[in-house]
This record gives C-alpha cells, structure tokens and sequence, in this order.
C-alpha cells in the first residue's frame, strides 16, 4: 500500500469539531521513552564522540549517558508525575522488564500506560523478523502488564511498508508513528482497524536537546508556545498535544526543573485534560460515534 493511501487527506477546518465535557479544549498526553540499549552493539545514539569519530563496541561513556537515565532519571520523572497526579503513556522496549525490572515495576505500579516500542532499539528495517518481534513486544509486555497493550511506537518512528498490518494481526489498536496531525485519524490496513494517536518531534527532546542543542530550558519555553496556539485552537475543535522525554535527558539535573515547571503551569490552566494514548484513543472513538 502507498504511504499517501495509508491515512487519507483531510483538512482541519473541514472536519466535525471534537469536543470534552466540562470545557475542555486541549489534550495533554505526556509519553516517556524507556529503552534498553545493549554495550556490546553499537549505541542508538551518542553524546561524546571519540578521537577520530570513530564507531566502536563497547561504547562505555555513551551506554554510561544513558544508563545514568535509567538508575536516577528515572526517578525524576516519575516524582514529577507524581507530584501532579499525572498518568504518563511509558513507551517500552519490551527488554526492559527483564533489564530493567525495577524500572518496569514502578511504572506499573504507578498505574501508567504501556505502549511498545519493539522489542529491542533497532529500527523496524533492520529487525530479521519484524512480525515476530512486534508479537513479541505484544506478549511481553502484555503478560508483564497482565492485559493486552494497545499502543505501538516504533523506534525514531521507523516503519516497513508492512508494519500497519503487522501491528494489527497482533493485535495493536492504535500507532504513534504518523506524526501528521493534531487529532487521532484512521490508519488504511489491509488486515483491520488501526489509528494513529498524534505523537510529536515538535516537544520531543531528541530533536530540541540533542540534534538542536538547545539550552535546558527549551522544552519548557516550546511547549508553552505550541500549547498557546492548540489552546486557542481548542475553544472550537480539541486539539492534541504531546510531550515526549527520556530519562537520560530531561532526568538530569539540569533539566528536571523546567520539565517540572511545564507541568506545573498546564495543571492550573482550565480545559486542559491529561491521558493517556488509549484513553486519548476511546475518547476518539467514542466522538466518530455520535
């Protein structure tokens, strides 16, 4: 199936304006990437280059960097959360419970929501069995869980031309990687029903900390100006708005306060809601109803 074919055209002003009860006119959905980066193959991504810029196995300062977002990071995260009485989207390595099991724990227990993102850190083109690995992202995660997942991520929101019917025969509901639109649409599939959940690299901190290097404060300055604008936007039609961090970046000291202080300030702003992807999802689903 052609990519264009995948989700069909539709402009904004032309749509069925979606609504929330009691005023509500933006969505928040805050998603925390967690992820297993194994030392003994080269590294998703690199902060400290060598003499020479050469690529190297291991890559002890890198797996350090971001190990460092996995054993207190983390945590930071997780306090701010906390703090607000905010349910995250967590989007999952399924490696994870088993390397990081205390990790995985705490999310589960704060009541967080599961989304896969693959197996291991690879991109979807690389994986020798993608159907395979998507099952088994679906069964790990599920059974850690103890219900089914709904959500997929792919890794840097990397797909194949069949990743859409892969996640639907094992069963996903609803995929983060069409990064097109400010409210949830129907993903074309040849095997069943998928939509996307709009995701973001606009309030993503891969993008704005490591590929932009901008300073510490920048999410928080970026997201009060994006959320400016769906805000308003939101008075006749809800807008959408996520907020995607890792641990090893917005989990470092220097960083946490003003991913707190972005929290803090959407709190006491009326209209705003807080979900999760499938809450974003059946909330969807239930306004193409009526």
């Amino acid at each position: 199936m052609k990519i264009e074919d995948r989700i069909e055209y539709s402009a904004i002003v032309d749509r069925k304006p979606l609504t929330l009860p009691d005023g509500g006119r933006t969505i928040v959905w805050p998603v925390v990437n967690l992820e297993e980066w194994v030392p003994t193959e080269p590294l998703p991504r690199r902060i400290l280059t060598p003499p020479g810029n050469s690529v190297h196995v291991p890559d002890i300062p890198n797996w350090c960097w971001f190990e460092y977002g996995m054993r207190i990071g983390f945590w930071r995260l997780l306090d701010v959360f906390n703090s607000f009485d905010i349910k995250a989207t967590v989007s999952m390595n399924a490696t994870v419970v088993d390397r990081y099991t205390r990790v995985a724990e705490a999310t589960r227990d704060a009541g967080w929501e599961f989304m896969g993102h693959s197996y291991i850190q690879k991109p979807m083109y690389q994986l020798e069995d993608e159907a395979g690995d998507i099952q088994r992202t679906m069964d790990k995660l599920s059974d850690f869980c103890g219900s089914k997942i709904r959500g997929w991520m792919g890794p840097g929101l990397t797909q194949t031309d069949d990743t859409p019917e892969y996640l639907v025969d094992s069963g996903f509901e609803y995929t983060a990687d069409w990064i097109l639109d400010d409210q949830p649409c129907r993903v074309n599939t040849r095997n069943g029903e998928l939509y996307s959940v709009p995701y973001t690299t606009e309030l993503n901190d891969i993008p704005i900390m490591l590929l932009q290097n901008h300073p510490s404060n920048m999410l928080f300055e970026r997201t009060m100006e994006y959320f400016e604008t769906v805000y308003e936007e939101g008075r006749s039609n809800v807008r959408i708005m996520s907020i995607a961090v890792h641990p090893y970046i917005h989990g470092t000291p220097q960083r946490i306060g003003y991913f707190r202080k972005i929290f803090e300030t959407l709190s006491q702003k009326p209209g705003v809601v807080f979900m999760t992807g499938d809450q974003i999802l059946d909330w969807y689903k239930g306004q193409m109803d009526t």
